[in-house]
């Protein structure tokens, strides 16, 4: 399987994710991202032994977009820490069934993950193990039955804007798990990772990347605004 390079210098790795596979290996014994990306850095540049490759943050199985990834164990620390300050800015374009009452708005939940299930519950901010969770939307365009965002998100719980959208009355088409009352089974969901920018962790300079969705359906029911 071949990946798009987006990004690289000695430090960082970042590409494009291919829909539906795991960023890293879990209980399906699918192949996965990390390990697909550190065969091809060992081919590439002819090292010898295990290459490291440190996980920097995840994106859903079902969902592509930009993701970045750390070559150095320096960089991973660091990239960490980015996160953990929440100094990166990630935006999402997705597409959601019906149309949003307001055309920009902050969503604030509180959400709890059931492990069991691997599903995310909105919850009271009293309950028990519940996390805040921020993310604010702009409609960019719309039509009759769905509507295009763009998404930043100001935290990066599981699933959270899966949830969150479906709790404002807007399901992303294709999302079976937070939208199966009107998405069929079959149907890719509409979420796509199409930016991140964030300062390097070495060179101290910003760094853009962006991804424009795949032009099928339903992304181009908007292709004259996405490219």
């Amino acid at each position: 399987m071949r990946i798009p390079i987006l990004y690289e210098d000695n430090h960082l790795l970042i590409v494009e994710k291919p829909v539906n596979i795991p960023v890293q290996g879990d209980n399906t014994g699918d192949r996965d991202l990390l390990t697909i990306l550190k065969e091809d850095l060992k081919v590439r540049y002819q090292k010898p032994g295990n290459v490291y490759l440190g996980l920097v943050h995840r994106l859903d199985r079902p969902v592509g977009g930009v993701i970045v990834f750390a070559k150095t164990s320096k960089a991973a620390s660091r990239m960490s820490d980015v996160i953990r300050r929440q100094a990166m800015e990630r935006k999402y374009f997705t597409v959601v069934r019906g149309n949003p009452t307001r055309n920009r708005a902050v969503l604030v939940h509180h959400l709890m993950k059931n492990k069991q299930k691997n599903k995310v519950y909105a919850v009271s901010p009293s309950h028990k193990g519940a996390k805040e969770a921020s993310l604010e939307y702009v409609k960019v365009a719309d039509n009759e039955r769905h509507s295009l965002l763009s998404v930043e998100l100001h935290t990066g719980r599981s699933h959270q804007i899966r949830v969150q959208l479906s709790r404002e009355g807007t399901p992303i088409y294709g999302d079976q798990k937070y939208g199966q009352d009107v998405n069929l089974p079959g149907q890719q969901i509409a979420l796509w990772a199409y930016s991140l920018r964030f300062e390097h962790p070495v060179k101290k300079e910003m760094i853009e990347v962006e991804c424009p969705p795949p032009s099928e359906y339903p992304w181009d029911l908007f292709d004259r605004v996405l490219t």
